[in-house]
């Protein structure tokens, strides 16, 4: 889809709306699975490790999925990718109910991961490009913040819902709604035509079509350590998050309400966040956020549980705030008629990073205990600051040569 500031405001609007339901969906599913871990632990006999396998499979499917989702939404455009990777996931989580082993779990993660690796890198291109300039940050950081929002429902739905009912017929609710949405999702978009097949490239597009588009590779390269890392300690933190809480004697069901307590802070974080950047800088309000994160990670091994409870929307606040200030500077990076595919790159190193942690700290887990693997965790989330120092530093560079050009 080609977009500039001459589309309609109704077209920007529903564009945008569509990109933050995509993101409402996608990352409600991927933080929803956390409130099953406990009970597919419990009922189908996991060990830890392969408690980290399934966010793992799931993770890394969606990983891989991101650089041809990219190219992809360059040729064909944004509308069917997203849409069809919404409907395979959204088909894959019905099907999980009916799963009785490791492996056939296994499986359908994968198939839901693969589904869910196009929306990253194609909603948030189609928002990039549809607000361009000044308004690009404050959109993408309301279109992260949809994101926020299923991370906070799901996990709550699944709690309420387990009190009452089995976890099967909740995977069943949430595939259902999924392929709802993504058929009322390509109708509306379909009318008004957006996120169709270009209809025609110019001569400067062709030439920019080899490479990844990226006009500073320094700053690219701080850009994804520092997001590897974050999203790194963030999956790892969300995955066994809920063993902490049992083992402080919270119940297995409940965990769901603990988890929404996290995003609910989450959510507040990226929007405080976005607008500490615009003040403090990137790289500031980075440290800011990474040392809140750090210490606070730390401190959930010493708190006991009711504390726990209370302070877990302040760790949410520096936990996912971080996440916005990263996704909108990755377009500072990149030629914009490229940005579809760099932001397929990025999410692949950042998706990447969710895979590989949770089984790596599994292992902890399961040799040296789970506040060893929280307390590892916590000094990974502080490891972030010295990068941020060296990305402002650069950063500040850069906009001084500019200058001086």
């Amino acid at each position: 889809m080609k977009v500039s500031s001459s589309i309609p405001m109704r077209h920007k609007k529903t564009a945008f709306a569509a990109a933050a339901l995509f993101h409402f969906f996608h990352d409600g599913i991927a933080d929803g699975l956390v409130a099953f871990f406990p009970l597919w632990q419990r009922d189908l006999g996991l060990s830890l490790v392969q408690v980290g396998l399934l966010m793992a499979c799931f993770e890394g499917a969606t990983a891989l999925f991101q650089i041809p989702a990219g190219f992809l939404g360059e040729r064909s455009g944004e509308r069917f990718p997203l849409v069809a990777g919404t409907a395979v996931t959204a088909v894959g989580f019905i099907c999980v109910g009916w799963i009785e082993g490791f492996i056939g779990l296994t499986c359908l993660l994968i198939i839901c991961g693969c589904g869910a690796g196009v929306q990253h890198p194609l909603a948030a291109s189609m928002v990039s490009r549809t607000y361009p300039g000044e308004g690009r940050r404050s959109a993408i950081g309301s279109y992260n913040f949809s994101g926020d929002i299923g991370k906070f429902v799901f996990p709550a739905m699944a709690a309420a819902f387990l009190t009452i009912g089995n976890w099967r017929v909740l995977t069943l609710v949430f595939g259902l709604f999924g392929c709802l949405l993504s058929l009322g999702l390509y109708v509306i978009l379909r009318r008004f035509k957006i996120g169709e097949a270009p209809h025609h490239r110019d001569k400067s597009q062709a030439q920019c079509s080899k490479g990844w588009g990226i006009t500073d590779r320094g700053g690219f390269t701080l850009l994804s350590i520092l997001g590897m890392i974050d999203t790194g300690v963030r999956a790892g933190l969300v995955t066994f998050l809920p063993f902490v809480l049992i083992g402080k004697g919270e119940q297995a069901e409940a965990v769901g309400f603990a988890l929404s307590l996290l995003f609910i802070g989450g959510a507040a974080g990226k929007l405080l966040c976005g607008m500490l950047a615009e003040r403090l800088g990137i790289g500031l309000t980075i440290i800011v956020t990474e040392i809140v994160t750090g210490s606070g990670i730390l401190l959930l091994i010493l708190l006991p549980l009711p504390a726990v409870y209370i302070f877990l929307p302040i760790l949410g606040m520096g936990l996912n705030g971080t996440s916005s200030v990263l996704y909108g500077t990755v377009a500072d990076f990149i030629r914009p008629e490229q940005v579809a595919r760099a932001f397929g790159l990025f999410y692949t190193f950042l998706i990447g990073a969710a895979a590989l942690a949770p089984p790596l700290l599994g292992t902890l887990c399961d040799t040296a205990g789970v506040d060893i693997t929280i307390l590892v965790t916590g000094v990974a989330a502080l490891s972030c600051v010295p990068v941020a120092l060296c990305m402002s530093l650069r950063m500040g560079q850069t906009t001084q040569m500019t200058n001086l050009k």
